[in-house]
């Protein structure tokens, strides 16, 4: 195909399982690290250039707000750390070295009788969208040709913030049902806002949740609670999203592998991030599945670090050629870039995938 195509026909395409002229482009870099980036190589793109205008990203996320919108406030402020309340009410450290991770230090909602407590906090309304920033995306998205979707957390990744993972764990031994009415809520939270967000004329091209699943060796619980509570999530999502002609991805960290059939079932039509440090394999997983499922990423985010340029070169020449094969693919790295990485060496990257990612070369 020679026709240069714009990243909502690469990423529709691929999603249906068709050839484009090229795979699409759809990274994630780590927070400020464009910023960064402007200071190191001020010549390359000035201050406050996006992620997509530097690098011709194909995909946009527009997300509502699905937070119990409780008072946030700065509780500490060191020159090392600072100590926040969410809108959540979950107490959170953040280093101010970028390459340490924060995280949770206490949680307001940690029994059901706190959870019913605040439920009601979990109601849709216009306020949750910032209306003039969600069209500004929307205008900026539509005049690049992006790929636009409507994007949040479902199930894990929406309860996680609020209760936290240890009361999580506890919750889908003890009382599956509690886990249950948190996983409905945050459904209903969000289908409602795609509702009006739709009415109000935002014509999105697809959806994208984050549910991590797994960690580093396994899932996160079992086929049976997959089953029983994660799965009529899916189905209602995705469903409802279907109804308008808008192809779900999933977003789920970890070794999913022997989740892939359920994730199938439940009507999604991509996967990402399939991280390879957990045991996703691409080419592995395309062979498989490609027939009934799209992939995003596979690309090991850590070769992007390796004092030899050559490691990345290597991990996209071996990869993204039998990926693409007839469609069904989404060129990211499975993770996001990292402060440690050089701009020249990210330019590298991408100047690989479009040498290797090209149809009809």
């Amino acid at each position: 195909m020679s026709t240069e195509l714009s990243g909502k026909e690469r990423v529709w395409l691929a999603l249906h399982h068709q050839e484009a002229d090229r795979v699409s482009i759809c990274d994630g870099l780590w927070p400020n690290l464009m910023a960064r980036w402007a200071e190191d190589e001020p010549v390359a793109f000035q201050s406050g250039t996006s992620p997509d205008d530097a690098f011709g990203y194909d995909m946009v996320h527009i997300r509502p707000d699905m937070t119990l919108r409780l008072p946030s406030a700065t509780l500490e402020d060191t020159e090392e750390y600072t100590i926040i309340r969410d809108e959540n009410g979950t107490t959170i450290k953040r280093w101010k070295d970028e390459s340490f991770p924060g995280g949770p230090v206490e949680h307001t909602i940690r029994t059901r009788e706190n959870w019913e407590e605040h439920k009601s906090a979990l109601q849709w309304d216009s306020n949750r969208v910032d209306w003039d920033a969600a069209r500004r995306t929307y205008e900026e998205g539509r005049s690049r040709g992006q790929f636009i979707v409507y994007s949040g957390a479902i199930c894990w990744d929406a309860v996680i913030p609020i209760i936290g993972p240890e009361t999580m764990l506890y919750a889908l031994a003890d009382d599956p049902e509690w886990v249950c009415d948190m996983f409905q809520t945050l459904t209903c939270l969000c289908l409602a806002g795609a509702e009006e967000m739709l009415s109000a004329g935002f014509d999105f091209d697809g959806a994208f949740f984050c549910n991590d699943m797994g960690h580093r060796s396994g899932t996160l619980f079992s086929p049976r609670q997959y089953d029983e509570l994660f799965l009529p999530q899916d189905r209602q999502l995705c469903g409802f999203f279907q109804s308008h002609d808008m192809p779900v991805t999933l977003h789920s960290c970890g070794q999913v592998k022997r989740f892939v059939p359920k994730i199938i079932e439940g009507g999604y039509a991509c996967l990402n991030p399939l991280e390879v440090k957990a045991g996703m394999d691409l080419v592995e997983l395309k062979k498989t599945y490609g027939r009934d499922l799209a992939f995003m990423g596979g690309i090991d985010v850590r070769k992007l670090s390796d004092p030899d340029p050559r490691a990345i070169e290597e991990e996209i020449a071996t990869k993204v050629p039998l990926a693409m094969q007839d469609g069904g693919y989404i060129y990211a790295l499975d993770g996001p870039v990292t402060p440690n990485v050089s701009l020249e060496r990210y330019l590298h990257s991408l100047d690989m995938v479009h040498r290797y990612g090209r149809y009809g070369a």
